[in-house]
C-alpha cells in the first residue's frame, strides 16, 4: 500500500451560510505531484488554507505525522524600492551560507547574475526588486527549500512568469520532486502541463468534479464541466 502522507474525508468550508467548498475526499501518497484545477472562485485557495489548518473546515484533515510542510503563496509582492537582497531574505530563514548555496543551487541559482542598467552583480547581492518575474520565483522557491520540507505547497507556482519560463519552473518541481524525494501539492491553470507533470489531478468547482490521473479524469467532458463555455483558464502548448 501506498505511503499517504495526507489524507483528507469529507472536507467542507462554510462562510456564513454560503458554501465555499463541500464535501472533498482524496489522499495523497508520497512522492506524487498533486495539481487541483478548476475556475476562479472554485475554492482551490481555499483548500489550501484548509489542508494547512489556516481556516475553519468541517470534515477530516490528516497529515502523516512528522511531515514538514513549506507552502509558496500565488503572488509575492516586492515593492521594487524595497532595500533588502536576495542574500538578506534566505537569512530571515537560516544564517547558514552552505544552506543557502545548495538551496541556490537546486534551482538554479547559485552561479546566477542579474544585468541591469548594465552593471552585472551576482543574484545574492541584488535587491529582490531588480529580479525578474522568473528569477523572485525561483528565490522564493528556495527560501521554501530551506529547512528541508517533505511537501511543497505551491498556489499557481507560474504566476507573474512569462509564458517562456512557465514549462521551466514546472521543470524545476519535477526536478526538486525527483532528487529530494519529495511531494507536491500545486493549483495550476495550465492543463497541458498538468498533464505532462502531474500524477494525480484533483477537477475542483466548489464539489469535486474529478479527481484521478491527468490521462484518465482530463478529457472533453470533464473540462467542460469544470469550467463552461467561457473556459476560464490559460491553455499553453508547449512543445515536448
Amino acid at each position: 500500500m501506498a505511503d499517504v502522507i495526507l489524507s483528507v474525508k469529507n472536507l467542507t468550508v462554510k462562510r456564513g451560510s454560503h458554501t465555499i467548498i463541500d464535501n472533498i475526499s482524496f489522499d495523497i501518497p508520497k512522492g506524487e505531484t498533486f495539481s487541483i484545477i478548476g475556475p476562479n472562485g472554485a475554492g482551490k485557495t481555499t483548500l489550501f488554507k484548509a489542508i494547512l489548518g489556516l481556516i475553519k473546515y468541517e470534515g477530516r484533515v490528516e497529515w502523516k505525522e512528522g511531515i514538514k510542510i513549506s507552502y509558496v503563496p500565488q503572488r509575492f509582492y516586492i515593492d521594487s524600492d524595497l532595500p533588502i537582497t536576495t542574500k538578506e531574505f534566505l537569512k530571515l530563514k537560516t544564517n547558514s551560507s552552505e544552506k543557502i548555496n545548495e538551496a541556490l543551487e537546486s534551482v538554479g541559482l547559485k552561479n546566477s547574475d542579474v544585468h541591469k542598467n548594465g552593471v552585472k552583480k551576482h543574484i545574492l547581492n541584488n535587491r529582490l526588486g531588480d529580479l525578474s518575474g522568473g528569477e523572485l520565483q525561483r528565490a522564493v522557491i528556495a527560501w521554501s527549500l530551506l529547512g528541508n520540507p517533505d511537501v511543497l505547497l505551491f498556489d499557481e507556482p507560474t504566476a507573474g512568469v512569462d509564458v517562456v519560463g512557465e514549462e521551466t519552473i514546472y521543470s524545476l518541481l519535477q526536478k526538486l520532486k525527483e532528487t529530494h524525494g519529495m511531494t507536491i501539492l500545486l493549483i495550476s491553470h495550465e492543463l497541458e502541463i498538468v498533464r505532462k507533470y502531474t500524477t494525480t489531478v484533483l477537477c475542483l468547482n466548489k464539489e469535486q468534479v474529478c479527481y484521478g490521473p491527468p490521462s484518465l479524469v482530463l478529457n472533453e467532458k470533464t473540462i467542460d464541466k469544470l469550467f463552461g463555455e467561457e473556459m476560464h483558464y490559460y491553455h499553453h502548448k508547449h512543445k515536448n
